[in-house]
């Protein structure tokens, strides 16, 4: 991650450009500057996501900048035992896995690669959908090649294959999460691997150590899995000699993600079998153009994407003075945490989340947008009655929204709507509420989400490593890294970063492409509404059919609360017959 000096390196080159004065100014590469320990930049909050999405601040010449941030995780939690029925079989563990000898290196360099190495591959059974199901992790790296066919990196995988029960091949899904710079953990550890992290279903931070235990709701029933971490996340690294720099960026991530699933799918022999992606956050981003990318480029055609927290349009996240829309957006989702906290009236509370969200959705893209449309053109009656009703559907203060102009951001929204009791609301997951240093401040500093969920996942991901993939390595593990930082958006250079007119190219050639998007009520990161609106702009109407939007009582990872990962597998199982039919 940056430091302040990058940061007068890139203001300075912006000046250089020259003035681009009232307009979104994006770019072609910008540090992502660490956080203070307060967790804020040059006044604005740090985005500590399981995506680094461009935040924006105001520099002293005058110009708008976009930032990218990472949030740094505390990786020194307590490991706890995993379950001992579900151990890798002894015929199943290499004759190479030794005892531990001892270190003779002083150090080793944790962001290149290690020599390239055979797989590990064992045998495990799990209760799943009601039957015991029998599947093989592979858990490993695959030599990445540029196009001038030279290694560039070895990229870090695991996968879970289940052996079909007829003559035709099971389905085979690419999960990734976000970022930039995140790891698979997250849709590994939470969502869909065979074992999950044990959380509690209350919003509260778990007592560490964190146990791993069974997942009954994952998918390897129905789909084979194959969890990709990106070059500088994870295990995966650039090799010796090989920059770095040539993997991060929209593009560069496209390109890198996409030849491991045309190297994986090619070396394990997969091209008969119906394929799919899943990815979270920024993820969703990464899917979204690699549904483009894999036709164009391999002629890899895709049946099923599956989007948790979608993001594939900036504009619908970044709020500035210029742009009003990501206030339409997130106000819907601001209603839905005040119901959670019981911030309404009576009749308000006494309504569904479900309703609450439709009432808000429908003033949201109703009167407030009119009202946010004519600005200061708004006579005054009409001013006060928007302020009346956003206050009532949002359980702000009517005042505060008054000298609010009634656009409040999400980091004002989270410290102001519990600020009589001391609190500020999660932004990952707005059900979580904490206390803050600053009890005073006018926006949040950290995220009560965060702080309860990054422990947990970090202390899970190695124990079951090393305890059933028999995965040792020296180098850390990187969860959630600033290491790819400056991230590159050269493709968007003065316009904002989308990924929806990719799908949406990719849905016009391929009539069968089905679309799934997972939606949490109580996610103020990419809040549901946005994510209705891009897909409403830029779809084909005749492909509208082939998308299906679900909701569920979570936040940005929904799964994290029991009820709402049951629900989402058997969603789910719905969508893969739809998407890949059983024959």
């Amino acid at each position: 991650m940056g430091d302040g000096r990058s940061l007068r390196r890139s203001v300075a080159r912006l000046i250089r450009r020259g003035p681009f004065t009232g307009q979104p100014i994006f770019p072609s590469r910008q540090s992502c500057p660490a956080p203070t320990s307060a967790g804020r930049i040059d006044g604005r909050r740090a985005w500590p996501l399981a995506a680094c999405e461009e935040r924006l601040v105001h520099s002293s010449s005058g110009f708008t900048v976009p930032f990218r941030f990472a949030a740094s995780i505390a990786l020194l939690i307590s490991f706890s035992a995993v379950s001992a029925d579900d151990q890798p079989s002894e015929a199943t563990k290499p004759a190479s896995d030794s005892p531990a000898v001892e270190l003779k290196k002083p150090e080793v360099d944790d962001e290149r690669a290690d020599d390239a190495e055979t797989p590990k591959v064992t045998t495990h059974a799990a209760e799943i959908g009601g039957k015991t199901i029998e599947y093989t992790a592979t858990a490993g790296t695959l030599p990445l090649s540029g196009e001038d066919e030279k290694q560039k990196a070895n990229l870090f995988f695991v996968a879970y294959t289940v052996a079909p029960e007829g003559d035709s091949p099971r389905p085979l899904t690419f999960c990734f999460n976000g970022g930039p710079g995140s790891s698979s953990v997250w849709l590994h550890m939470g969502m869909l691997g065979p074992k999950r992290v044990e959380l509690p279903n209350e919003p509260v931070v778990p007592r560490p150590p964190t146990k791993v235990i069974a997942n009954p709701y994952s998918l390897l029933d129905v789909t084979d899995l194959v969890f990709i971490d990106p070059v500088s996340t994870g295990y995966s690294r650039p090799i010796e000699g090989e920059k770095k720099e040539q993997f991060h960026g929209y593009k560069e991530d496209l390109e890198s993600v996409g030849r491991f699933i045309h190297l994986y799918t090619t070396k394990y022999g997969r091209w008969g079998s119906p394929k799919f992606l899943c990815g979270e956050s920024y993820g969703t981003l990464r899917a979204a153009g690699l549904a483009e990318h894999l036709q164009d480029r391999y002629n890899l055609e895709l049946n099923g994407i599956v989007l948790v927290s979608m993001v594939l349009d900036f504009q619908t996240l970044l709020d500035q003075p210029t742009n009003d829309l990501p206030f339409i957006l997130f106000l819907p989702s601001y209603a839905t945490t005040a119901w959670y906290h019981k911030q309404l009236s009576d009749e308000m509370q006494a309504k569904s989340v479900e309703e609450v969200a439709q009432e808000a959705r429908e003033f949201a893209l109703g009167e407030y947008a009119t009202a946010l449309l004519k600005a200061g053109d708004l006579p005054a009656e009409k001013r006060q009655e928007i302020i009346d009703r956003y206050a009532a559907k949002t359980g702000l203060a009517p005042d505060f929204v008054r000298r609010s102009e009634f656009r409040v951001p999400q980091e004002r929204f989270g410290k102001m709507l519990l600020r009589e009791q001391d609190l500020s609301v999660g932004r990952f997951d707005s059900r979580y509420s904490g206390p803050e240093r600053d009890a005073a401040g006018s926006m949040t500093r950290h995220d009560p989400s965060a702080a309860a969920l990054f422990g947990p996942f970090t202390a899970a991901l190695y124990q079951y490593l090393r305890d059933d993939l028999r995965i040792e390595k020296e180098v850390p593990y990187e969860i959630l890294t600033g290491k790819v930082h400056p991230w590159s958006y050269d493709e968007f250079t003065n316009r904002y970063v989308e990924s929806a007119t990719p799908l949406s190219e990719a849905m016009a050639r391929n009539p069968h492409l089905k679309v799934f998007v997972a939606n949490g009520y109580y996610d103020l990161a990419t809040p549901f509404l946005a994510a209705e609106y891009t897909l409403s702009r830029l779809l084909p109407a005749v492909r509208r059919e082939n998308v299906t939007m679900a909701y569920y009582e979570g936040g940005h990872m929904m799964y994290v609360h029991e009820p709402a990962l049951e629900q989402l597998r058997e969603d789910l199982l719905k969508f893969y017959e739809t998407a890949a039919p059983s024959q």
